[in-house]
């Protein structure tokens, strides 16, 4: 059987150049249909060089990030999130709002029917912060690998 391809004329950022956008706010989070709408599965993303900017001082915060999550009716489009996240560099927030304004944008997009991130932030002061977070509980039977990032001993 011969699946039709998956209809992209709405998406505005893949197969095209694109900006870095400005800020978090001017970013925008594509999705497509999800091509395998009756199955549980789990789709990760990682970001090991994410980076933004501590909102006092102005001196970069860089993070490993680990985002899982259970698509329902969409998928997200993976250039335009990797614009998002990009679009982070010159933004000012603790880790703590980053992480979870990700989880938000994203469960905004996409409406998954779980989503998961794991925020593994490098120390700056001597103190490493890890910000997870969780949408609620997981689909029965869902096989969710560990994000594979121990507790900081100099990571990497």
């Amino acid at each position: 059987m011969v699946k039709k391809p998956v209809q992209i004329k709405t998406l505005t950022q893949l197969g095209r150049k694109a900006a870095l956008p400005a800020s978090p706010d001017a970013a925008v989070l594509e999705r497509v249909v999800n091509p395998q709408p009756n199955d549980t599965y789990l789709v990760r993303f990682t970001c090991p060089e994410f980076t933004s900017l501590c909102p006092v001082t102005g001196q970069p915060d860089f993070a490993h990030l680990a985002i899982d999550y259970v698509p329902g009716k969409w998928i997200l489009e993976s250039k335009s999130l990797k614009l998002f996240l990009a679009s982070f560099r010159n933004h000012g927030a603790f880790h703590e709002d980053c992480t979870v304004e990700i989880a938000k944008r994203i469960k905004k997009a996409v409406r998954p029917r779980w989503l998961r991130i794991g925020g593994y932030w490098y120390p700056r002061g001597g103190i490493p912060i890890d910000v997870l977070y969780q949408s609620g509980k997981p689909p029965k039977d869902l096989w969710i690998p560990d994000q594979g990032l121990p507790p900081y001993r100099g990571r990497g």
